[in-house]
């Protein structure tokens, strides 16, 4: 097994056990393989969802440039529902799921078709 394959499985492993989902593996490989090689630096690989330039980083490179959503308070609002649904007290975000989240939240799946 890859190292990638081995972090898709734990990111796999988190949206099953912390937020309740059931991963759609197809997308969640391609969400993985978009974040490039930040997953394999373990600064890099998790969001800080109280670190409001790390969620303006998330919301200007992934929501607005990666997904193409128009800038308004809606991002800011599903970064919140994404940061709930993780589990605020959970102090491991891993990028690729948080990713993973917006990206089913925004209905944005066919950037990764």
């Amino acid at each position: 097994m890859s190292k990638r394959d081995e972090l898709i499985a734990k990111y796999a492993a988190d949206l099953k056990d912390k937020c309740g989902v059931n991963p759609d593996m197809d997308l969640l490989t391609k969400v993985t393989i978009g974040c490039g090689p930040s997953i394999y630096n373990a600064d890099a690989a998790t969001v800080s969802g109280s670190d409001d330039s790390e969620l303006a980083t998330v919301k200007n490179n992934f929501l607005i440039k990666k997904l193409g959503l128009k800038e308004g308070p809606n991002l800011d609002k599903g970064i919140d529902a994404v940061m709930e649904t993780y589990g605020k007290s959970n102090r491991n975000k891993y990028r690729a799921v948080v990713y993973y989240l917006l990206t089913k939240h925004f209905k944005k799946e066919s950037v990764y078709k």
